[in-house]
């Protein structure tokens, strides 16, 4: 069986233990661990945050020994990926990436629901550096903060929900894929909600991890 390890670059263990679980559901076949970065920042909100949170992530790629098959970065910016690849001695993969090459895979024109605005740049950069961009329909805001993703209430699916609803009528778009990874744990409910295919990050990398190991 194949071990991958997720690393969550944020310092919230309880989105580490909830993409964890999510991955699971997914590829039952894949032996998951979650690393919480404990020296990261809570949350990662925009490219200031993710520029604190690389140093520690790549202490915890660097301790990743040998049983390790694939790492996955449990933050939908993808946050010190190409960093991460340079030093691992195993396969890197970002939650973002694999939702975006997934849609791509399928023929699909995409459009990502995040957090804040502060992280719509960072996605849409990121969608460019892997040259899937003429797959984008559009990166938008639902205004929800990363912490919030964790709320059990309905509220957060609400207004995720809601933003998905504009996005399908206004983009274009064939599929939503949601842009945090602390949305892992409101993908099925969002797929109720919503009226076209809902592509979680964490479970785009869980698939993958079996074809990359």
């Amino acid at each position: 069986m194949p071990r991958a390890l997720l690393i969550n670059p944020n310092s919230t263990q309880e989105m580490t233990a909830s993409m964890v679980v999510a991955a699971k559901a997914v590829a039952p076949d894949v032996d998951f661990v979650g690393w919480t970065s404990r020296n990261g920042p809570p949350a990662i909100q925009g490219p200031e945050d993710g520029a604190r949170a690389v140093p520690p992530l790549l202490d915890l790629v660097a301790r990743a020994g040998p049983e390790i098959d694939i790492i996955l970065i449990g933050c939908f910016d993808d946050t010190g990926l190409e960093e991460a690849n340079a030093v691992a001695a195993c396969p890197v993969i970002g939650i973002g990436q694999a939702a975006f090459h997934l849609a791509a895979l399928r023929g699909e024109r995409f459009s990502v629901v995040t957090t804040l605005e502060i992280s719509v740049p960072v996605i849409e950069a990121n969608i460019r550096r892997y040259g899937l961009e003429r797959h984008l329909g559009r990166v938008r805001a639902s205004d929800l903060p990363v912490l919030e993703t964790t709320d059990t209430g309905v509220g957060a699916a609400e207004r995720i929900a809601a933003e998905a609803d504009r996005a399908v009528a206004e983009d274009g778009c064939d599929c939503i894929i949601l842009g945090c990874g602390g949305m892992a744990r409101l993908a099925a409910d969002l797929r109720a909600r919503v009226s076209v295919p809902v592509l979680d990050g964490v479970e785009a990398a869980a698939r993958l991890t079996g074809a990359l190991t």
